[in-house]
């Protein structure tokens, strides 16, 4: 398990951060009491953030914040010293953040940090700037936020860039740029990404009033101005990531069928349609097939909507477990499952099916009062023709239904 290292002289409130750190993140804790302990803990182990209070027993101007840089360990300090200079001071340094010790609040926020920051490690950002001094200040302000940072000198890279990598999430971008200035990179990044796929930034060190009009019009989010300070750059950077994921949550969740978290059926029409006509187009070979789980009226009879659906889950994990993941599984309701299967080869679709029969079989579902019920699935399908996919679903239906009547447990097509 990751770590949090807490350096705080004051054992009491120590120990709250570290009991509301355990409890609201995924990590770990370690607390130092003084600047020694804390060398101790640090020469053992690597921290994936520390939090430090600036004035120690035997450390009593800061001198803990300067450790912690030179043996490279992220660092947000806590502190109840309030000097300005003080905090202009530390905030130059490569802190992550700087936090006034005020209260429960102020706690809080530290906690929200370190999840923030840790979930940012899954995600990739790009700055494109032509000075290769504001790339590498840039960039080790993006490290700190544990980013992945990737940068460009100009549009025309920005775009290879994100070729090769489409899952960037922020671009960070200059307007004055050779080969392909910043208006002509947004411009082209809108041609493939909404809003919601990327967030754009305009960086620019001139007055922007018109400028950042236009970049607004052509694509971007928003506009920072240089220069700009840590927090701020902290806290948009952070906030336009949190808006990228809540997004991405609500379109999971209209994709997803709530019981079992395989796609659900609108979602599944919306897809196949789009794919039968690209699969056409390129020659691919693909099927559909129509599932239901046998035993699923006799549960539901004798253990109600609560026994259904505790077998539907197991059933939809049995399916997702041994189809390809480039396979396509949707639950259309009450049971009833259909998998789009890309990239067969000749005969070999049956094969594929009886497999997934054949671990069903092997399967069972356990029930509160001891008792046990073996699975068996009826599976029908056909293979790609002329016609069209709803036409498709017709006959992989009539053939699930031929299946179950003539006994269950078995692949026809």
């Amino acid at each position: 398990m990751e770590k949090i290292l807490i350096v705080e002289d004051n054992k009491s409130l120590a120990q709250l951060i570290a009991k509301k750190i355990e409890k609201d993140t995924e990590f770990g804790v370690d607390i130092a009491y003084s600047m020694q302990e804390t060398k101790l803990f640090t020469r053992v182990n690597k921290y994936f953030v520390s939090i430090l209070d600036a004035h120690l027993p035997d450390a009593q101007n800061g001198e803990i914040i300067d450790y912690m840089l030179s043996i490279e360990q992220p660092s947000i300090v806590l502190t109840s010293n309030t000097d300005k200079d003080f905090r202009k001071e530390v905030l130059s340094k490569n802190i992550i953040d700087y936090v006034n010790k005020g209260g429960v609040d102020d706690i809080l926020y530290v906690v929200n940090t370190i999840n923030r920051l840790s979930k940012n490690r899954q995600h990739k950002v790009m700055v494109v700037d032509d000075s290769m001094l504001f790339r590498k200040q840039i960039k080790s302000m993006l490290n700190n936020l544990f980013f992945n940072v990737y940068v460009c000198a100009h549009g025309e890279e920005a775009i290879n860039t994100l070729e090769e990598n489409p899952d960037i999430k922020i671009v960070l971008t200059d307007y004055h740029m050779p080969v392909m200035d910043g208006l002509e990179l947004t411009q082209e990044i809108r041609k493939k990404y909404s809003k919601n796929d990327i967030t754009i930034f305009m960086l620019s060190s001139k007055s922007i009033e018109e400028e950042a009009a236009l970049f607004l019009k052509r694509g971007a989010n928003d506009f920072i101005k240089k220069p700009f300070s840590k927090e701020e750059f902290s806290c948009r950077l952070n906030n336009a990531i949190e808006a990228l994921e809540n997004v991405q949550t609500l379109t999971n969740h209209a994709k997803r069928d709530f019981l079992t978290g395989v796609y659900s059926k609108l979602y599944f029409m919306e897809y196949a349609i789009e794919y039968f006509s690209n699969a056409n187009n390129d020659g691919k070979k693909f099927a559909l097939a129509v599932l239901g789980i046998d035993q699923l009226e006799e549960i539901k009879a004798k253990y109600g909507k609560e026994g259904a659906e505790r077998t539907i889950v197991i059933f939809s994990e049995i399916l997702t477990s041994t189809t390809a993941y480039t396979d396509f599984v949707s639950h259309f309701g009450e049971g009833i499952f259909v998998v789009l299967i890309k990239d067969i080869i000749d005969d070999e679709i049956n094969g594929i099916l009886e497999r997934i029969r054949s671990k069903v079989k092997s399967c069972f579902v356990d029930f509160e009062d001891g008792a046990f019920v073996d699975l068996t699935t009826s599976i029908g399908y056909t293979v790609a023709d002329d016609n069209t996919i709803e036409d498709m679903l017709d006959q992989a239906d009539m053939m699930h239904y031929n299946a179950e009547n003539d006994g269950g447990n078995r692949v026809v097509g």
